[in-house]
């Protein structure tokens, strides 16, 4: 079956979207990295710098926190009255809490509220973030046809890499042209006011796309869920549990490209920002090409299978993948980095795929919005301070690529709970 010109709009609707939500959410994780143990946790590093770091690091986690609770309120919205409108509450809550995060004073200005004002914007991304996936995801593998679900479902993962290019390459171009006295004073402000900008483009993208084919056979046929979290809560909760845990490895490992890359190449290893803020977006193209080839391999081969082979080399590769950093030379660490993409794509680029056909349509947005949810919490809410933690404590990096092997293999083991017979059924 052709891609039709609606399949386009949906895809580039998904993927779009996404991207700049994530955009919004990589900023923070950047800055996170470099900047805000400095401006906002500054009564903790007065006295103790490293541990400033760690709140920082913290900082990144408790959105994760939230994101269940924004799964459980846009799941139940987008079941009941369809997955744009999930879209379109989600991306305004990420995009606002973005600017207002650029337009915030620091400590040194108004004292303890500056902390508490970022943690409580924070919080709105991690509601946003919490919903968005979900909607998006099954948008686009509901539009799919049911021989490219998987590819259809990659578009909306790649909004993850392609959102940390984009963000990258902010950072990247700010890095250059300012003086690090300018970056650290201003600078790092821009790219999250310019999220205002990035939320109009995605807003008239999104607006082009129309409501999944199956929700509007769901209302044709009044099929829809007058509760569907008490439903999902009743008949699926293993469901939920297993799809939790498939996502954990992804997100933990992921989530070390995304922030802690970044501050283990400059502070520890000492290397330029600049260079190592290249390495991170080089990984972020690995990453979206990974995703596509995911989403492209599990259609041919299946889902699990195609899961089942990645995760098992994320574990593989873990502790390699820190030998070659620790040589704070540019080409080992970049070989580090592509691979580690091109795995993270693998076991990304067939999760939405997977996800629509482990649960029924009338609870599917709820089920699959809500094992993410709990997936980003198990696997990635707190990856970078644990990283953190274990390189204080330990001394080696190796410590944090066994703690990566370890996440991996719990989600091979969830991956492998999943039937294989579920794939490419009927999705009505």
């Amino acid at each position: 079956m052709s891609i039709t010109r609606e399949h386009k709009k949906v895809l580039a609707g998904s993927m779009v979207g996404t991207t700049i939500e994530w955009f919004d959410f990589f900023i923070y994780a950047q800055a996170a990295a470099i900047i805000f143990a400095a401006q906002y946790f500054d009564p903790v590093r007065n006295t103790m710098p490293a541990m400033a770091q760690i709140v920082s690091w913290a900082s990144i986690g408790i959105s994760f926190l939230f994101r269940p609770l924004g799964a459980v309120l846009a799941g139940h919205l987008g079941d009941r009255y369809g997955r744009k409108i999930v879209l379109v509450c989600t991306l305004l809550g990420m995009g606002g809490a973005t600017m207002c995060m650029g337009l915030l004073p620091n400590y040194h200005s108004i004292g303890m509220a500056a902390p508490i004002l970022l943690v409580i914007l924070r919080i709105l991304q991690g509601l946003s973030a919490g919903g968005e996936w979900g909607g998006a995801a099954m948008l686009a593998v509901e539009h799919a046809p049911r021989e490219r679900r998987g590819y259809f479902g990659s578009y909306p993962q790649v909004g993850v890499p392609a959102g940390m290019m984009l963000a990258t390459i902010f950072m990247l171009i700010l890095t250059a042209v300012l003086s690090p006295e300018q970056f650290d004073a201003w600078g790092w402000r821009i790219p999250f006011v310019s999220s205002l900008v990035l939320i109009v483009i995605g807003m008239w993208i999104r607006s082009l796309v129309e409501e999944s084919p199956v929700f509007a056979q769901m209302q044709q046929m009044q099929r829809e869920s007058t509760a569907p979290l008490s439903e999902l809560m009743q008949s699926s909760k293993k469901l939920v549990v297993v799809a939790a845990l498939i996502f954990a490895g992804t997100n933990a490992a992921g989530y070390m490209a995304i922030a802690f890359f970044a501050s283990y190449g400059t502070k520890v290893l000492g290397m330029d920002r600049s260079v190592v803020l290249f390495l991170t977006l080089l990984c972020a193209v690995a990453w979206a090409v990974g995703t596509i080839g995911g989403g492209w391999l599990c259609d041919v081969l299946g889902r699990v299978k195609t899961f089942a082979w990645g995760y098992a080399a994320l574990a593989v590769w873990a502790v390699p993948m820190w030998l070659l950093i620790d040589r704070a030379s540019f080409l080992p660490f970049l070989l580090a980095v592509i691979v580690l993409g091109l795995l993270l794509g693998v076991t990304y680029g067939p999760q939405p795929a997977l996800y629509a056909e482990m649960f029924p349509a009338s609870i599917r947005l709820s089920g699959v919005s809500i094992g993410y949810a709990l997936g980003s919490i198990i696997g990635g809410a707190f990856a970078p301070m644990i990283a953190q933690l274990l390189l204080d404590r330990t001394g080696t990096s190796i410590s944090i690529g066994i703690y990566i092997a370890v996440i991996s293999v719990i989600s091979l083991l969830g991956v492998i709970q999943v039937s294989p017979g579920v794939e490419k059924q009927s999705l009505h």
